[in-house]
């Protein structure tokens, strides 16, 4: 019996890399690479409901309210639609936010959309799993 591999349709990768750049990006803490990575219109909405536009979310990094230490994907399911691709992962997420600290298992699902020739993270959306 063959078996197929399963072949990622065009720019699948190119999210994988996005995807993986985003996390490393927010871990070390580089607002320089996340204001490139982050849409203008980024609409990023946390596991406690609070949602922030861009400026907020940098802002928060910048001052060192918004922490992560670790950003761990177990699982990415991407999906690629011309310049525009979604990307549903598990992932666990440590740090601190307004001085609580936090350790998450959670869902994540991130919207990214194709614009100047890369990829800019234009939503996020995550839910805190029991």
């Amino acid at each position: 019996m063959a078996i197929t591999a399963w072949a990622a349709a065009p720019g699948e990768e190119e999210l994988r890399q996005a995807e993986t750049g985003w996390a490393a990006a927010v871990q070390k803490g580089d607002v320089a690479a996340l204001q490139r990575t982050l849409g203008d219109r980024l609409i990023y909405t946390h596991s406690t409901g609070v949602v922030e536009d861009k400026k907020e979310y940098l802002e928060r990094l910048r001052k060192g309210t918004q922490k992560y230490e670790l950003i761990e994907h177990a699982s990415m399911n991407i999906r690629a639609y011309g310049n525009s691709g979604v990307v549903a992962s598990r992932v666990r997420m440590k740090g601190r936010s307004n001085e609580r600290l936090f350790d998450d298992q959670l869902l994540m699902l991130h919207v990214w959309v194709k614009q100047g020739g890369r990829w800019q993270l234009v939503a996020h959306q995550t839910t805190k799993l029991p």
